[in-house]
């Protein structure tokens, strides 16, 4: 009778084996479940930076405001008449 239960025993940690260890296992579909994730947040954050530029082409294609901006605040140029003025803060006194 032990002898039976031992064999039982033995085929019962066998066929878990597979189960948790194996190709198809516990531990590798988590860890496969687990790269899926991450891989969707990155796709997320890439589409997200994607229709940012997008916008930003559609805007430099049609519209002359987001060239304007891009001359005025990128290359420092001004319209025909305008006046730079630049307002320095005052230094400050060290004690």
């Amino acid at each position: 009778m032990r002898l039976i239960a031992i064999v039982l025993a033995a085929l019962l940690l066998l066929i878990q084996y597979p189960l948790w260890l194996g190709k198809g296992g516990w531990l590798r579909v988590w860890d496969m479940e687990h790269q899926v994730d991450v891989a969707h947040i990155k796709i997320q954050e890439l589409k997200t930076r994607n229709a940012k530029l997008e916008s930003e082409v559609n805007d430099l294609k049609e519209g002359t405001d987001a060239v304007e901006e891009r001359a005025r605040f990128e290359l420092g140029m001004l319209k025909k008449g305008e006046v730079f003025i630049q307002i320095l803060d005052a230094p400050k006194k060290s004690e």
